[in-house]
């Protein structure tokens, strides 16, 4: 077993490991540990009840936190007319279509989110062995594929977060930054532990938030009480 570093053992004190903490109690002793020289991302990572490897067992959405997440976006949007310039006027970084195509075709990736136009879709189903894998694809059911784009790419900017459960019925999404207040990062966890509950498909079984953690990007883990998210 490899030795922990000076800061790693500093950071970890004060934690106990096997304690589950409410969430308020939990968010203070991850601010208080992310020293890091820039503004660490706080992350929560939650164990569902579910096996994704189903199709009926499949978690994913998204949610719009109500203190943003603190991350500079990029954002692609393929439109054509007056749904790109409607793009352009709404703040993304990249628009286009047949263009922005070949663009990705080569490998040239320069944004975070991406969204389309309904009659693009088809030209857009193209790249899905590109897009798919890095999770970028286009989807109406994330609110990716749709003619208001204003309002999407706002979203996008804003705070929205896509969230969508691994192989091993894990969740886990940047909520925040270390420098929000605890009250907003607070409320940003619970707004979206929120949509993931609601996102609870009809093949789970028992529990379906079985454990959750919140951490940030350098800081060790503190493990929460469910009960303290949902106000149980």
């Amino acid at each position: 077993m490899s030795k922990l570093g000076k800061r790693t053992r500093a950071a970890r004190e004060g934690i106990d490991r096997t304690k589950l903490y409410p969430l308020s109690d939990a968010v203070k002793l991850v601010k208080e540990r992310a020293k890091a020289k820039f503004d660490e991302t706080i992350e929560v990572a939650m164990n569902l009840g579910v096996d994704p490897r189903h199709a009926d067992q499949m978690v994913r959405g998204v949610v719009n936190l109500p203190n943003g997440s603190g991350r500079s976006v990029r954002v692609a949007v393929f439109a054509r007319g007056a749904k790109a310039d409607e793009a352009k006027a709404a703040g993304a970084d990249v628009v286009g279509a047949e263009d922005l195509v070949e663009k990705v075709t080569a490998g040239n990736i320069d944004f975070d989110r991406c969204i389309a136009t309904p009659d693009l879709m088809p030209l857009v189903g193209r790249l899905g062995k590109v897009l798919g894998p890095r999770g970028l694809m286009p989807n109406p059911k994330m609110g990716t594929v749709t003619m208001d784009v204003t309002a999407a790419v706002k979203g996008a900017k804003g705070g929205s977060v896509e969230f969508r459960v691994e192989k091993a019925g894990i969740i886990h999404a940047g909520v925040g930054k270390a420098s929000f207040s605890a009250e907003k990062l607070v409320e940003n966890i619970k707004v979206f532990a929120d949509a993931v509950s609601k996102a609870r498909p009809a093949g789970a079984k028992g529990t379906f938030v079985q454990k959750v953690a919140v951490s940030s990007t350098m800081g060790p883990g503190v493990k929460v009480e469910p009960a303290s998210i949902f106000g149980g």
